[in-house]
């Protein structure tokens, strides 16, 4: 299965904590451009690379680096107590794509 970003725009916002409203695609969208260019510096959308050469949990570097991107992103609008659920859905969502 590939990587689709409407889906994953409503699988994120399908997990967003109870009470929150779903955020508009584009800002949604931001933090998943975000993510990867998070995969992109890091090395990790090499296609020669093994997976055992990055640890096995990058969750809260990811959560780090999106909340310091955000911060920078003056137009951003995007609640800083969500980043991780949103970060962690983002990361449900790739998996579900492996389990494919």
């Amino acid at each position: 299965m590939e990587f689709d970003e409407t889906t994953a725009v409503k699988f994120i916002n399908d997990r967003l904590p109870e009470g929150v409203a779903p955020y508009p695609d584009d800002e949604i969208l931001n933090v998943i451009d975000m993510i990867w260019d998070f995969y992109e510096s890091n090395g990790m959308l090499e296609i020669d690379v093994d997976d055992d050469d990055f640890a096995d949990d990058v969750e809260l570097d990811l959560i780090d680096y999106v909340t310091k991107m955000l911060r920078r992103d003056k137009e951003a609008n995007i609640n800083p107590d969500h980043i991780p659920a949103i970060v962690r859905a983002e990361l449900q969502y790739e998996n579900t794509l492996l389990d494919s």
